[in-house]
């Protein structure tokens, strides 16, 4: 019952609620963005959603467009300015996916939308954290989120999509805010300045 009907009625509200309430933030920071990054204000790329049908996703950019001598943009922790590290810092960049959330595309909580790409990559197991919607936050981002093994963040993701409920995600939202906004952990892995792309698993 909650997942397949209160949890819309949730989501609606809240994204609206939320895009009437800080749209003073909203224009505050597409203006930063675009004085210390440069435009496009907003990053658009495509994500699959539930049942993996594709949707453009929204955030504000939190990089250059920094280029080396061939043309070809620079790593990511050299374009990652110290302004973006704050946006993603405090997940400020993913306000624009508010608008995802009023659309359908997403919910407040669920696995993170990931890459086009890692589609075929994704073993049987790791295929289900597709049955439900992506979320602007998830049971993995609460739980280590760019520092665990991508193992461990589908095994993580997959849980939720088996024991999905109010409860449980109202403990997330709340322990997301206290990750994004108090400790901010795990925005970064070991060896880089995001997250290492996935390759596939190995051993499944």
């Amino acid at each position: 019952m909650y997942a397949k009907y209160i949890k819309r009625i949730l989501d609606i509200i809240c994204s609206l609620a939320a895009l009437i309430v800080f749209c003073w933030l909203y224009i505050i920071i597409a203006i930063l963005v675009r004085i210390k990054l440069g435009s496009p204000i907003l990053f658009k790329r495509e994500r699959p959603g539930k049942d993996e049908k594709i949707f453009n996703l929204y955030k504000f950019r939190t990089m250059t467009d920094k280029r080396d001598g061939n043309g070809e943009l620079l790593p990511d922790e050299e374009r990652l300015t110290k302004f973006g590290a704050f946006l993603r810092s405090t997940s400020l960049d993913e306000l624009p996916e508010a608008f995802n959330i009023l659309k359908g595309d997403m919910s407040i909580i669920g696995p993170r939308p990931l890459l086009v790409k890692y589609l075929p990559l994704y073993n049987e197991h790791q295929k289900h954290r597709h049955d439900v919607k992506p979320g602007l936050s998830g049971w993995a981002q609460v739980n280590g989120r760019n520092t665990i093994t991508w193992d461990d963040k589908f095994d993580l993701d997959v849980w939720y999509v088996n024991h999905v409920s109010f409860i449980l995600d109202v403990k997330i939202i709340f322990m997301t805010v206290m990750k994004a906004f108090v400790k901010r952990e795990g925005i970064s892995s070991e060896t880089s300045a995001t997250m290492e792309g996935f390759r596939g698993t190995i051993n499944e």
